[in-house]
């Protein structure tokens, strides 16, 4: 198995995840975290916050949003290590997040609000990459 962290997804990621929502349910969005050493920021701030305290920044931001639109960060956890299978490098954290559906996710992807703006900076500037990974609540449900 082979895997790639990103920072944000490719086309053909983002055309799947807008395809047709038919039931409108819930989505948990697992996001395996790698942070950057120290944080870099695109606009060129100086900062002595770290790649993990960047995003944490932006962690609170959008814990409360997810609140507010009827989300919630469902777990948060520092990764340890492996104990079964094996990956070259661990990643640094995991969380995961439930969205009230794809569509309200999907409008929320691109925000204007200022606060949300300043968040997704913090988070540019914390995550060398990352795995997201799309979940439906129902593991036997066919």
């Amino acid at each position: 198995m082979e895997f790639e962290n990103r920072v944000y997804p490719n086309r053909e990621q983002m055309k799947g995840f807008f395809e047709e929502d038919s039931d409108n349910r819930p989505i948990f969005m697992i996001n395996l975290l790698k942070f950057r050493e120290k944080a870099e920021y695109k606009d060129g701030r100086e900062t002595s916050l770290s790649g993990s305290e960047a995003y944490a920044l932006y962690g609170e931001i959008m814990e409360k949003h997810l609140n507010e639109i009827g989300g919630e960060i469902t777990f948060k956890s520092k990764v340890t290590r492996i104990t079964v299978g094996k990956i070259e490098e661990l990643w640094d954290a995991v969380v995961i997040a439930k969205w009230p559906s794809k569509k309200v996710m999907g409008e929320n992807m691109m925000p204007s609000d200022p606060d949300l703006l300043e968040g997704y900076r913090h988070r540019e500037a914390g995550l060398a990459g990352q795995l997201n990974i799309e979940s439906i609540d129902g593991l036997f449900d066919d």
